[in-house]
C-alpha cells in the first residue's frame, strides 16, 4: 500500500543530506548556468545559432546533471544500507522511489527555473513562443534525468557503474536528438530510432518554442511524452528495487 508519510520523510532526509553537500548543490544549480553563460559568450557575435542551439541545451543540460546525481545519491544510499535497512521495513518500494522523486524533484524544480530565466532574460534569447512553456519543458527534462537516475541505479554496484550508463543511455539521445541535424536529415533507421528516445521530443519542444508563437499541437504532445517516459521510469525503479543488495 502506498504510503504518502513514508515519502515525504524520505524526501525531507535525502534534502537534509544534500543541504551539508555544497558541491553537490552547486553541481546542480550552477553549472548549468555557468554552461549556458560559456554558450552564449562563445556565440556573442553570432546570436542566431545561440538562438537555434540554446534552447534544446536549456533541456539536455538539466538532463544530464540531474541524471548523474541522482543515480549516484541513489546508489549511495544502497550502497551505505540505508535503503536496505529501510526496505527490511513493510515500507512499499513505490513509496520510497517516489520519496526520492519529491526530493530530487523540488531541486529540478529549482534548478529549471535558474537555468531558464537566465536564459530568457539574463542572455536575451530571443523565444516567439511561451517563456512558461519553455520553463516547463526545461522542468520536465530534469525530472526525466531524475526518474531514469533512480532507475539505472537499481543495475549499478559502483559509483563509477553509475557514470557508465551516461554512453549508453545519454550520449545516444544527444546525437540524434535533433541537436546536431534534423530529424527528416537523417538516415531512416536513425530517424525511427530517435523517436523511440525521450530526449528527442524535448528537443523538439524547446526549438519549437523558439520558432513559433503560442505552444504547438508538437509542442504539448513532446511535453506528454516525455512526462511519460518519466512515469514510466518512476513506476520500472520501483519494479526493480530489490529488497536485499547484493
Amino acid at each position: 500500500m502506498y504510503s504518502l508519510k513514508v515519502s515525504f520523510a524520505t524526501a525531507r532526509r535525502i534534502l537534509t543530506q544534500l543541504r551539508h553537500d555544497p558541491r553537490t548543490v552547486a553541481l546542480i544549480f550552477v553549472v548549468p548556468c555557468v554552461l549556458l553563460g560559456l554558450l552564449r559568450w562563445l556565440y556573442e557575435d553570432n546570436m542566431v545559432v545561440f538562438n537555434q542551439i540554446a534552447p534544446a541545451l536549456l533541456g539536455i543540460f538539466p538532463f544530464v546533471i540531474m541524471f548523474i546525481v541522482t543515480s549516484i545519491t541513489t546508489l549511495r544510499e544502497r550502497t551505505s544500507g540505508t535503503m536496505e535497512r529501510l526496505m527490511t521495513t513493510p515500507m512499499p518500494k513505490f513509496s520510497l522511489v517516489l520519496g526520492y522523486m519529491l526530493a530530487f524533484g523540488l531541486l529540478a524544480i529549482i534548478q529549471a527555473l535558474l537555468a531558464g530565466s537566465l536564459l530568457l532574460f539574463g542572455l536575451g534569447l530571443d523565444v516567439q513562443g511561451s517563456p512558461v512553456f519553455l520553463l516547463v519543458m526545461a522542468l520536465a527534462d530534469s525530472l526525466l534525468g531524475t526518474a531514469l537516475g533512480i532507475f539505472v541505479s537499481a543495475f549499478a554496484r559502483t559509483e563509477f557503474q553509475a557514470v557508465q550508463f551516461m554512453p549508453a543511455l545519454i550520449f545516444p539521445q544527444v546525437l540524434i536528438g535533433g541537436l546536431l541535424l534534423p530529424l527528416d536529415q537523417m538516415p531512416h533507421v536513425l530517424e525511427i530510432a530517435a523517436y523511440c528516445l525521450p530526449l528527442t521530443y524535448a528537443i523538439d519542444a524547446l526549438n519549437e518554442v523558439v520558432k513559433f508563437e503560442g505552444v504547438t499541437a508538437h509542442g504539448w504532445r513532446d511535453l506528454i511524452v516525455v512526462l511519460t517516459f518519466m512515469i514510466g521510469a518512476v513506476i520500472l525503479a520501483s519494479l526493480t528495487l530489490r529488497r536485499r543488495t547484493k
